[in-house]
């Protein structure tokens, strides 16, 4: 069955929203497409932070206290690791470290990772579809001020994203092919929603996939984004910081100018109600409803607004 609900997504606040869409339509009825320009290889493993974050949180089994991993983590493989010198600023938990075992060893059998991701989703029991936004590599590029050009993750994890930026770039994204299904998908669904992730980092390179961001555009008014901006500032991560550092407005405004081409509507929280106008003036509908999600009766009450937006944009 083709979804009628497709969501865009990145990590912690993706999957946030994720958890109150599964419970405000069917979940077998939705396709969450994830970023993947945050993978990486460690220890000879192919680590997709975005997909397992997703994945974790859906299934009940994300570490409350970070957003990200498993709860009821050990280390005692880093641990370990540490003893010889080894990589360990990029902590693998023991128990998340059989996800990464299993989707790198499907790999070098010939899986795709749109066909491990299937795998990986039905193990954990969850019906919601979870794709991959591109089988093929591809890489977020950050340029600091003071070390030149690094990886997402460098930048994300070993500097704790507290350096100066002043550029970002995906490589191997004007090469890439969207992951099977995917144009159709965008083209049948009723909903198309973008999470609150980071409009740089995590929605940017969904949207560089060639024929990605034209299937968004064609149904714009299906669209419905949610700003990951509240106040003036991210709820988590550098989105405020990277948009300033870029050029961009730091506000819900910038968001609705970066999504003006592919979103009709644009949800903001209460405390940016003031900025509604502007946010019209950008050419985006502007809907404001409590976008802070602090349990799942929040996070589903925001995707009900959500999905009532997509759904009146769609005239259906």
């Amino acid at each position: 069955m083709t979804p009628s609900v497709v969501t865009l997504a990145g990590g912690v606040g993706a999957a946030k929203l994720l958890v109150g869409l599964v419970r405000a339509h069917p979940p077998g009825d939705q396709l969450a497409v994830v970023n993947t320009a945050d993978d990486t290889v460690l220890h000879g493993l192919h680590v997709s932070p975005d997909l397992d974050t997703v994945v974790y949180t859906l299934a009940g089994a994300v570490n409350p206290d970070t957003g990200w991993g498993l709860a009821g983590e050990t280390w005692q493989a880093m641990d370990a690791l540490d003893r010889y010198g080894g990589i360990t600023w990029f902590r693998l938990g023991d128990r998340d470290l059989a996800t990464h075992l299993y989707r790198t060893h499907r790999l070098g059998q010939g899986a795709d990772l749109a066909t491990v991701t299937a795998e990986i989703t039905a193990a954990w029991g969850l019906e919601l579809g979870i794709l991959p936004v591109t089988n093929d590599r591809i890489e977020t590029r950050v340029t600091t001020v003071d070390e030149g050009e690094i990886g997402f993750q460098d930048y994300f994890v070993r500097r704790r994203h507290n350096v100066p930026v002043t550029a970002i770039r995906v490589d191997g994204s004007e090469r890439a092919q969207p992951a099977p299904g995917l144009i159709e998908a965008l083209a049948s669904a009723t909903s198309i929603i973008i999470a609150p992730s980071n409009p740089i980092v995590s929605i940017g390179p969904v949207l560089e996939v060639p024929g990605v961001r034209d299937a968004i555009a064609a149904r714009r008014d299906a669209v419905v984004a949610v700003s990951p901006i509240v106040g003036g500032a991210a709820l988590k991560g550098p989105a405020d910081r990277l948009m300033k550092e870029l050029g961009h407005e730091c506000s819900v405004v910038g968001v609705a100018r970066l999504y003006q081409d592919v979103a009709a509507t644009l949800v903001i929280d209460e405390a940016d109600a003031h900025l509604a106008d502007e946010v019209e003036t950008a050419g985006v509908s502007c809907i404001v409803a409590p976008t802070i999600m602090d349990g799942v009766e929040s996070a589903t009450a925001l995707a009900q607004v959500v999905l009532g937006c997509a759904r009146a944009g769609a005239g259906t």
